[in-house]
Parts: structure tokens; sequence; C-alpha cells
């Protein structure tokens, strides 16, 4: 099949109400992952760069904060409304430079997207605040939510539109304003979505998007002492870092998840196997939430794991992302298609059998697709169950019960989002209590979650800190202010 494909593009960064090279002049170029060519250049940004769009915020702040929250409320949905008009172009980009299918998954994630702009004008207008009793009856007492300041945000490739949106929609919804460091993979899509808010007309410096290696630009807002908050979203090494790093700042970190799901022995295996094939490869398997390892009860092991795989065949087609029959395209990037290559390995080398898949298939357009792979025998000391892998892999682990399946969560470095398959909805609920995490579902798989709800990691966990989701972030973003007045 010959398939029409966009042409390549350059971009620039946004910066202070316009688009600008690296001060340096640098560049960087941006490739497909479905066929490895290129599809553009980026400027490269650096510490200089990321100083003038902290610059540009810091300015604009003041004046951006203190507008109605009805008056930033239909900047929000301005936005919106041009997102809805432009969806072929973000969801085109979106599998040019992400990798996603473009039917199966990159409109989806652009009408998410939509709906984080819409859902962040609404909880603007909602900000309330109180008016506690004085002791004095002669005077009155207001608390009410006040801005942060400059909001750095700083994001991953594997859902390159909805893990910014929800921190950025929010953030301008409490009247912070934006500088935001997408991952360098995923940089010439961020550059549409950056067009797409500068489209509604908000004011020069409220928000501003700085292409360039987090080492430099995000380690920039991290530490810059005009940044007052970071919201992160990427790994749990790379969030430390962040931390340590922006030490005495609000922190928002949604950082990675290794999310066991549980199959009891009275779960209901079709829809069991159906959530696996979601929880596994959905967006090829990289994604926070994704099943990264599946705890299967011993009693229905060889039947789940029958009707999994031919579920796989029947259901699962590996290819051109823009080949609208395809359901899972290519991972975004060598070093996560080695990561999965190499845990694959080790499992393989400890014990552990391929049942479906286990390779690449550079024959389909590069070397990052990767079959959609499950492992049987899996031990709780292999790298593929510790870690997370970020790729189509479902490993595979026999248990006894739900007080082991309890016992092997609760033993992970994670906390991020378990769930589990059972028909006793009171033993669904003692997994839900028991296990340290911060999301469960119960018969539902791991990948999902809704965009309004709170979701994060279980405290003290390598998950992360706070919670992203509707209301939840916006008050996270914003802080209390208590003003005393004197009637007498």
């Amino acid at each position: 099949m010959t398939l029409n494909r966009p042409a390549v593009r350059d971009a620039a960064m946004f910066i202070d109400g316009a688009w600008t090279a690296a001060a340096s002049g640098a560049t960087f170029e941006a490739t497909s992952p479905a066929t490895g060519g290129s599809i553009g250049t980026l400027p490269k940004g650096g510490r200089e760069d990321a100083r003038r769009a902290i610059a540009a915020a810091h300015v604009a702040q003041p004046g951006w904060g203190a507008r109605s929250a009805f008056d930033r409320a239909a900047t929000l949905e301005r936005v919106a409304r041009v997102l809805e008009t432009r969806r072929d172009e973000l969801a085109t980009a979106l599998t040019l430079d992400q990798g996603k299918p473009l039917q199966a998954e990159a409109y989806g994630e652009v009408e998410e997207l939509i709906v984080y702009f819409r859902m962040a004008a609404a909880d603007a207008t909602r900000l309330d605040g109180l008016m506690p009793p004085s002791v004095d009856p002669r005077k009155r007492v207001l608390v009410y939510r006040v801005a942060l300041g400059v909001v750095g945000v700083i994001t991953p490739w594997n859902w390159p539109y909805t893990m910014p949106a929800e921190i950025v929609a929010p953030a301008l919804a409490g009247g912070n304003t934006v500088v935001w460091n997408p991952a360098t993979s995923t940089s010439l899509c961020a550059t549409v979505l950056a067009a797409c808010i500068a489209e509604a007309d908000l004011p020069p410096g409220v928000f501003n998007l700085v292409t360039g290696p987090g080492s430099e630009v995000g380690d920039e807002l991290a530490g810059h002492p005009d940044v007052a908050a970071i919201g992160f979203v990427g790994s749990s090494a790379t969030g430390r870092r962040i931390e340590e790093r922006a030490l005495g700042k609000e922190l928002v970190l949604e950082m990675g998840g290794n999310g066991p799901l549980v199959i009891l022995h009275d779960a209901d295996l079709d829809a069991a196997v159906t959530a696996t094939l979601t929880a596994c490869f959905l967006n090829a398997g990289q994604s926070c939430t994704a099943g990264e390892w599946i705890l299967i009860d011993e009693r229905v092991h060889d039947a789940y794991l029958d009707r999994l795989t031919n579920a796989i065949r029947r259901e699962t087609r590996l290819g051109d992302p823009f080949d609208p029959l395809t359901t899972m395209g290519p991972l975004n990037n060598e070093k996560t298609a080695t990561k999965t290559a190499k845990h694959v390995a080790q499992a393989l080398a400890a014990g552990a059998t391929v049942v479906a898949g286990g390779a690449r298939s550079p024959d389909l357009g590069s070397d990052l697709f990767f079959q959609p792979t499950v492992i049987t025998d899996v031990k709780a000391q292999m790298d593929i169950a510790r870690e997370e892998t970020f790729g189509p892999v479902a490993p595979i682990t026999r248990i006894s019960g739900i007080d082991e399946a309890i016992a092997i969560v609760n033993a992970s470095a994670f906390g991020l989002l378990n769930a589990i398959f059972t028909r006793d909805l009171r033993v669904g609920l003692r997994f839900a209590e028991s296990v340290r995490a911060g999301w469960v579902n119960i018969n539902e798989g791991t990948n999902y979650w809704e965009s309004h709800l709170p979701f994060g990691g279980r405290a003290g966990s390598q998950s992360g800190l706070g919670r992203v989701g509707g209301r939840f972030l916006i008050e996270r973003l914003t802080e209390l202010k208590t003003v005393v007045i004197n009637l007498a």
C-alpha cells in the first residue's frame, strides 16, 4: 500500500509571543520512528533560551494572574476551539513524530488534548475561597487562591500532547505563566501544539516553548529562582534529579510505574484478555500505566494464555502507523527499543519462555518496530518484572491467589497504578485497600484512567509526588492567601 505522508518541515521555538531560533543558532533533526528518515529540524535551545523564556513569563505573570478567572477560562476555550479546527494537522504530526497509529490512537490523543483545555477552563471558574471567622468581631478574614508564578513544564515523548496539556492547561487556568520543554524526540509535534495555543492570542510571555535537551533547558527551569513550580512527567531517575535541583519549589512529579495486572481464578477471562491487549500494547507499551507484569492465578493460567495469544493474532497488527489497519506502531526511539530487547533477552536467559513475538521487525520500515510479545515463567527477580520495560511485552507469572498478589505488588519500588480482575468485589476491594498504589482498577485494565480524577504515585514510591487531574492540579498550582480586614 502506498501511503501519503506529510512534507518535511522546519520549526521554531515560541518565546515572548514570537517564533524564534535558538540563541546559539544550533538545530537538531527530527526523525520518523517508522522510517528513520528526516521529518524536519528544530532549534536546539539551551540555558540562554530557557532564561529568555523564564524572563518573559516572569514579566507577563502579574498581568495574567490579575485577569478574572472567567477571562482566563474564555482564553482556554479559544485554545480548545483552535485545537478542534486543527485536529487533522495535530494527529498527523503526532503519528509522524511519535509513531502512534493515526486512526487507532493519534486522533484519540488529540480528542483528549481538547478535553484538558475545556476542563481547565471550567475549573478556573470554580477556584473558590473561604471566609473563616476571626477572634475579633471587628475584623473580617478572606482566604482565596492566587497563582504561584512561573511554572516550568517538562514532558516526555510517549504522550506528547496529553502529558503537557494535563499541566499546561491547569497552570494557565490558575493564573500562572508557563515555560514548556518537551522531549527532544517529539519536539516537532510539540511545535504544532504550541502553534495552536499561540493562535488563541494569549498575551506575550504567558505561554513559552523552548525545544532542546532536558539536561540544559529542563535543568535551567528546575533550578532558576524565578520559576515557582515544576510540573514533570517522565522517568523516575530524571524525576529524582529534578527534585534535587528544584529544592524549595512546588513540585508535581508524575513518574514511572510497573503496574501489575492481577487476574484471579474467578475472573472473566475474556474481559481480562481484552484489558491485557490495551494494558500491554496501547502505544506499543510505552505508558507509565502499562501492564508491565501480569500476575495470573495458576488455576486459569493455561486458559488465559491460550485466549491471549489467539487475541493477539486476531486483533493486533504491527505496521506503518499511517495505514488505517495498523493497531500498533513502532517504538519511539532506539533507547527504548534496546531496553525492551535487553529485558526480553535477560528473561529468556534466566528461564522464561517466549510464546509470542520476542523480536524486532525491521522489515516494516525501521529497527524500532517490535513485535507484540508474551513471555511466561517470569520470576520476580528478573528485570522485566522489577523495572519499567516500556515496550510491547506481557510478562506473565503464575500466582497462588490474592495473598501472593498483594505481597508481590507491595514489594515493588513503584506505586502508581494496579489492576485486578475478580468476580468477588470483596476480594477486589481488599486488594485495592491493601496495595500501596495511587490508583487501583477493579475489573478494568491498567491503562484505564479518567482525566478529571486525581492521578499520581503513592508517597514514598518511585512513581511520583502530587496529583494531576482536573481541579486537583489547579489547586496544587495555586496557593492560599489570607487577608485580614480591620473594620474598627
